[in-house]
């Protein structure tokens, strides 16, 4: 994957690879030693049933989404699903 921005991923859309649309990016989580990163956390689109999603969560309800099942960033980050 190339690189891209932090910057330019805030508030970005984040879409399932099945085109659910899963919610915006609220943050990503890093390992602090080796800065790899480790998780997307998504704030929730209030629309999707949470019954529906596979991602473990926080304590607030957002997902979190392991760096390795982003599979595109371009208008929307895509996500495996």
């Amino acid at each position: 994957m190339s690189e891209v921005l932090a910057e330019n991923l805030s508030g970005k859309s984040v879409m399932g690879s099945d085109g659910t649309e899963l919610g915006m990016l609220y943050n990503i989580t890093t390992e602090i030693k080796s800065g790899t990163l480790h998780d997307l956390v998504i704030e929730p689109n209030e629309e999707l049933p949470n019954q529906t999603v596979d991602f473990d969560t926080d304590d607030d309800g957002r997902f979190r989404v392991p760096i390795n099942r982003v599979r595109a960033v371009k208008d929307y980050i895509v996500v495996q699903r």
